[in-house]
């Protein structure tokens, strides 16, 4: 079993002079779920190398069980530094897709010819797409086999309204993955602000926040369980 996990290039928070890029739980949880299951992973970004880390998940405050084991895993610090470019992977290498989090996404994820060809491709073949917190903002330009929003009249979650106005970052982002999914046709439904929330509409599963991650990346190995 192989999973493609697929993570952002992406440093500038819009033009506020911050930096921003993917979000430390939102990869380190699910990667060790997978790595636990004995599932092999490939990791990519559309630039390769390093990803940007978004700083303020590496945050005392932000630290869990998973991040802790990150910094004192070698082997996951040494894949991390030498993602995969994203041009050079094959949807068909792969038995699911999984795409942490962070603002980063926003900016260059939900753009990127390739990744939205790889969702459109795993998906029409049955395969998982699996995304959490921001990372549902991927699924922007995806289409459905038929051409409709690949979102469309399906049940999905990802990063609140009320979350992204609490975390003061409502007018910095070029959308708002809430809305985007409404807009797009989505069922969009959401748990307490923080809190684990994960929906899985068959081959899409979605989660709403960093909290979400490790239930969203079980939930993945669950519908590879069943294919």
């Amino acid at each position: 079993m192989k999973i493609l996990v697929v993570l952002t290039s992406h440093d500038q928070l819009g033009d506020t002079g911050r930096k921003t890029g993917f979000w430390l739980e939102e990869f380190a949880a699910p990667y060790f779920v997978f790595k636990d299951a004995g599932v092999e992973m490939t990791l990519a970004s559309p630039k390769g190398g390093q990803p940007p880390l978004d700083p303020k998940s590496d945050d005392p405050d932000s630290q869990t069980e998973a991040t802790r084991r990150f910094k004192n895993d070698n082997e996951v610090q040494a894949a991390l530094a030498n993602t995969a470019k994203l041009s050079t992977v094959s949807a068909a290498d792969y038995d699911a897709l999984f795409y942490p989090g962070g603002h980063g996404p926003l900016w260059d994820l939900a753009e990127d010819p390739q990744s939205i060809s790889l969702i459109e491709t795993m998906y029409a073949a049955g395969k998982p797409v699996a995304a959490v917190c921001h990372a549902p903002g991927v699924l922007r330009h995806a289409k459905a086999p038929d051409g409709s929003p690949l979102v469309r009249d399906k049940p999905v979650t990802g990063f609140a309204n009320s979350e992204e106005a609490a975390v003061g970052l409502t007018e910095v982002v070029p959308f708002l993955v809430e809305d985007m999914l409404k807009k797009n046709g989505g069922k969009y439904s959401k748990g307490p602000d923080w809190q684990s929330y994960v929906v899985v509409a068959a081959s899409l599963i979605t989660g709403q926040n960093p909290a979400s991650s490790e239930a969203a990346a079980k939930a993945l190995l669950s519908r590879l369980s069943m294919a």
